[in-house]
């Protein structure tokens, strides 16, 4: 036993001599290397980093053709403005924009736009259809899960109802995408989706593939009242903010423990936790912040505590206060979606004033966007931003009309996170066009028709694409004339 032990230990020595010192060191049983690796593949559903998208997008774009839009004065969104241009569409995609030199390949359908106006499909940054449906009854309510101020775990998608009808009057108004948000009943409301504006069956048949990921915030009297109401936190301002901070705190103690873990597998893997995970998403960037937000204090405030715990804030929404500090939201890179005229229905909305989108689009690296929150005037967002760019300038801002559509198209694709894909008239990015009977700034244009991906999804003097809803047939008006225009245009 002796005789063996020292050749044991002379072959060892051998073997070290020949491959040197260096290779001695590695040849400890206890050693790393020899240790059995961990398996931390987790059961299906328990792994925040397998499940980030498990409802998938399967939208499909509707049938569409190769065409090309001439003679119309083209507004790009991208501070352009083309009299007698020519926008070429191919394969759903811009594949041209210019004067009237720019060349049509052969074989492509040409619409004369002459005396029209082309822009951007019009983009609109915070609505509730599908979730605030009509028929308004209780039964389809679905909007504000307001059981807890923290609801980060809910996903408006899983209440969206494709067959609302507003969806069709939305587009009949230039609308091609959506982002559609829980309510602002709670400090955290859950998530929202960003939608193509499309006929479907399911919501899947809806979402904007690969867009991001967005989480409703609200400031202010909302949560306060909803919540104080009961005799519970947050009752107050202050109340709000602690809320806030505990939810990112643990949020970020939740992130760590998976670090850990994916870090030394040791142990047992921490419990999935929806809301921890979309707040996660927050801290990493990949989901992106909407804050429900009037006063400028408490914006400022939202905006310190996106520094205490390291995330960006990407937009805030109604803001209406948001013109006392334009300078701070660009010097951020915050969005500010605002009305135009809605002002006084309470307390934390009485300072407003109509040239608050004005004044915010004023500093340089500025983001100022025009939104709905409302089911009608989604229909008329082209008219909500004329009244802005009117109220601007008699407040003596210089600002054109090729600016101020990006107010509704590329402002408004920047503040949801969707700018390389839509918002714009440029070569490469989705054909998302619109066909205005006049310019769109007049309170008489009405949009004659609507491509959403080159296809065309609304067309005002055709019945056929004109879609309605189920819930529309047999309502009373149903089939009556408008405008002298075909049955169903809106």
């Amino acid at each position: 036993m002796i005789g063996h032990h020292l050749r044991g230990v002379s072959l060892a020595a051998i073997g070290c001599a020949m491959l040197g010192l260096a290779a001695c060191a590695t040849t400890d049983a206890n050693s790393s290397a020899d240790a059995p690796s961990k398996d931390k593949t987790l059961a299906v559903g328990l792994d925040p980093a397998t499940t980030l998208n498990p409802y998938p997008s399967t939208y499909q774009p509707l049938p569409r053709e190769n065409f090309a839009v001439v003679g119309a004065t083209v507004l790009t969104g991208t501070d352009r403005k083309i009299d007698n241009g020519v926008v070429v569409v191919t394969d759903g995609k811009i594949a041209a924009v210019g004067d009237a030199s720019t060349a049509v390949p052969a074989g492509y359908r040409v619409i004369q736009a002459n005396g029209r106006y082309v822009t951007p499909g019009v983009i609109d940054v915070h609505s509730h259809l599908g979730v605030y449906p009509s028929p308004g009854v209780s039964g389809m309510s679905d909007g504000n899960e307001a059981t807890s101020p923290n609801t980060a775990q809910v996903w408006a998608e899983h209440s969206l109802w494709p067959q609302d009808p507003g969806f069709n009057t939305a587009r009949a108004g230039g609308v091609t995408t959506m982002h559609i948000l829980p309510g602002s009943a709670n400090l955290f409301g859950g998530r929202g989706v960003t939608i193509r504006n499309t006929p479907s069956i399911t919501m899947q048949g809806m979402k904007f593939p690969d867009a991001p990921y967005t989480v409703k915030m609200a400031c202010g009297e909302n949560p306060s009242r909803v919540y104080g109401g009961r005799n519970q936190s947050p009752a107050t301002g202050m109340g709000n903010m602690a809320g806030y901070r505990a939810a990112f705190i643990a949020a970020r103690d939740y992130k760590a423990k998976w670090d850990k873990w994916r870090e030394d597998g040791e142990g047992s893997p921490p419990t999935r936790n929806l809301q921890n995970e979309t707040l996660v998403g927050v801290l990493d960037g990949s989901i992106l912040i909407q804050n429900h937000c009037y006063r400028a204090d408490e914006m400022a405030l939202m905006m310190d505590m996106a520094k205490e715990f390291g995330y960006h804030i990407t937009t805030f929404h109604h803001a209406t206060e948001a013109y006392k500090l334009a300078p701070q939201l660009a010097a951020n890179g915050i969005c500010a979606a605002m009305w135009t005229g809605w002002w006084g229905f309470k307390m934390e909305a009485l300072d407003a004033i109509e040239e608050n989108a004005a004044l915010v689009d004023a500093p340089q690296g500025s983001c100022a966007v025009i939104h709905s929150d409302d089911a009608e005037l989604t229909q008329r967002l082209n008219q909500e931003a004329a009244a802005a760019l009117s109220a601007g300038r008699r407040a003596g801002l210089n600002i054109s009309e090729e600016h101020a559509i990006g107010w509704i198209t590329s402002n408004a694709a920047r503040a949801i996170g969707i700018a390389d894909q839509t918002g714009s008239l440029e070569a490469g990015k989705r054909a998302d066009v619109v066909i205005w009977s006049a310019d769109p700034f007049s309170i008489y244009a009405r949009a004659d028709q609507v491509f959403i991906d080159g296809a065309l999804t609304f067309d005002r003097t055709n019945p056929a694409y004109q879609p309605t809803s189920d819930f529309e047939l047999g309502q009373p008006g149903y089939g009556l004339t408008a405008a002298n225009v075909a049955e169903g245009a809106r």
